[in-house]
């Protein structure tokens, strides 16, 4: 198992690699580029703070393994995931990794998932539409990656009215 300032610096500086390599694939010019040095150096502690309020409501799921033990992960993040030989210290050891991925994406001003119930859906949309209308959406939702319509016509919405397009 990793010490935990062996974890951070391997998060923030895979993390950072990547912010790099898709920064030079998009061609985003050298200002907006993330530095890589001062890796080992600790989060904050209102970055830290921050990120266990945001990792406390995280749905941690646990596998068993029968060569590593117990495998954890969380549904807001599922890329991110450890091993442990009790499930006691696999669900630590999975709490600490997504407050140090949680913190990273905070320190590189991303934003972070919610939990997955912090926001239930209790409120319905109907909306109506030609069949032609449906077909060209269910398209571009499935083409898109999407669950469903629903799904897609909330996100697009959304990204709409946050992008100030409206």
């Amino acid at each position: 198992m990793l010490r935990k300032t062996n974890c951070r610096f391997l998060f923030r500086y895979m993390t950072r690699k990547l912010i790099l390599n898709m920064s030079k694939d998009l061609k985003i010019s050298s200002k907006a580029k993330t530095k890589t040095k001062g890796l080992e150096k600790p989060f904050k502690p209102s970055v830290l703070r921050e990120a266990e309020r945001i990792v406390d409501g995280y749905h941690i799921t646990m596998e068993k393994n029968e060569r590593l033990g117990f495998i954890g992960s969380s549904f807001e993040l599922p890329t991110v995931f450890v091993d442990g030989c009790t499930p006691d210290k696999c669900y630590n050891a999975t709490q600490e990794a997504l407050v140090v991925a949680v913190s990273t994406m905070i320190e590189n001003g991303q934003r972070p998932p919610q939990s997955a119930s912090a926001n239930r859906r209790t409120v319905q949309v109907n909306v109506r539409l030609t069949s032609q209308e449906k077909l060209l959406i269910a398209n571009a939702s499935s083409n898109l990656g999407f669950k469903g319509v629903s799904d897609f016509i909330r996100n697009s919405a959304l990204e709409r009215i946050n992008s100030g397009a409206y």
